[in-house]
């Protein structure tokens, strides 16, 4: 597994915690910030996943 697959599910996990209190406590900067968190951390995974299936492909 990458380690941009590993780091981007942090990253996603991090953005929904701060998504949820920032919903929670009505702060609406808190909240997109979650949100944005959440988006790079899903392109960083993508990114580790293509990573992954090209090591795999030369591999084989």
């Amino acid at each position: 597994m990458d380690k941009d697959r590993i780091a981007g599910a942090g990253k996603q996990a991090k953005g929904a915690v701060k998504d949820a209190v920032g919903k929670v406590t009505g702060d609406t900067k808190m909240q997109a910030e979650g949100k944005a968190d959440k988006a790079a951390g899903k392109a960083q995974n993508a990114v580790g996943g293509a990573k992954d299936a090209v090591r795999d492909a030369t591999k084989k």
